[in-house]
């Protein structure tokens, strides 16, 4: 598809690409481990025309802990800020996104909603008198950002992360213990699981971080999330977006972002477009490798940095 983009984008894709070879899939969630490690895929949405920049554009892969910006989303217009931030933080972690120690020094108040503990606190707000209602709620939310009715969650990536979610089972009793939530704990695992199971391809994300760079409004002006929320959302993707790579992401790349163990990252350029990724490699840290190097290109070479 020839656009403003075009062929530098294919390039920056291009030289991205060899960098996957640095890091590894997520084979601590079984179903994850099958993904294509030399995969990288972007597309660049700017609320008139969707622009592809490699042959796997259209492969499906899960949200992961890109859902925690939607679950925020959605709680704050369930809640509005005093619930939801009597329940979970607003400050950065130096800590992994699975981490517990920061919860037994804050009474189990956990530090954002981007870690795990803080994404559970936000789930357990989530209206719905079910998991299914409220999964419904959460993926009418998601087909209207990404403009696609069928958008569901995979069934064999949940079941694989509820079997293996001893850890995040962990977090939950600790908050439940603490009356941060009160709801039965692997009730809460299953709509959590579900919800990180959501599939999306690089042009549904690219339109999801477009909503959230335009204040909240679809391409044709409607109003999907508050404007406020979504400068609130945005605001965390530059603070806690990249897991505790965030900072220095900050400073090198300069786009609100959020990360995902699948290997996605959606990017939301305020006033400008969205971006979908997709790198099944990950760093240490849980980034993809290749989609983080391709953001940084892609900031340099059209001077998206929001700073």
């Amino acid at each position: 598809m020839v656009c403003q983009y075009g062929e530098q984008l294919e390039k920056l894709v291009k030289e991205a690409e060899p960098y996957a070879a640095e890091g590894k899939v997520a084979d601590y969630i079984p179903a994850l481990a099958k993904a294509d490690q030399g995969i990288l895929a972007v597309s660049i949405f700017d609320g008139k025309e969707t622009c592809f920049s490699a042959g796997h554009s259209s492969e499906m892969f899960t949200l992961q802990s890109i859902s925690k910006v939607l679950t925020l989303a959605l709680a704050l217009m369930d809640h509005g800020e005093e619930v939801v931030f009597d329940k979970v933080g607003m400050e950065p972690t130096g800590d992994p996104y699975n981490s517990i120690a920061k919860l037994e020094s804050l009474v189990a108040k956990p530090l954002n909603p981007m870690i795990n503990a803080g994404a559970l606190a936000v789930s357990h707000l989530i209206k719905g008198e079910s998991t299914e209602e409220r999964l419904e709620r959460l993926l009418q939310l998601i087909r209207k950002m990404s403009a696609r009715p069928s958008v569901t969650y995979n069934r064999e990536v949940a079941q694989s992360e509820f079997n293996t979610a001893d850890l995040n089972r962990s977090l939950a009793f600790f908050m439940k213990q603490h009356r941060i939530i009160d709801e039965n704990v692997d009730q809460l695992l299953d709509f959590y699981t579900k919800q990180c199971a959501i599939e999306v391809d690089c042009d549904d994300l690219a339109r999801i971080g477009f909503v959230l760079a335009n204040g909240g409004k679809n391409e044709e002006g409607e109003e999907i999330i508050p404007f406020e929320i979504a400068r609130l959302v945005k605001t965390f993707m530059v603070t806690c977006g990249m897991y505790n790579s965030s900072g220095e992401f900050a400073i090198r790349v300069g786009i609100p972002a959020k990360s995902g163990v699948s290997g996605g990252i959606v990017g939301a350029v305020p006033n400008s477009i969205g971006i979908g990724i997709y790198g099944p490699a990950l760093d240490e840290k849980g980034n993809s490798v290749a989609g983080m190097k391709l953001l940084e290109a892609l900031s340099s070479y059209y001077h998206l940095s929001i700073f």
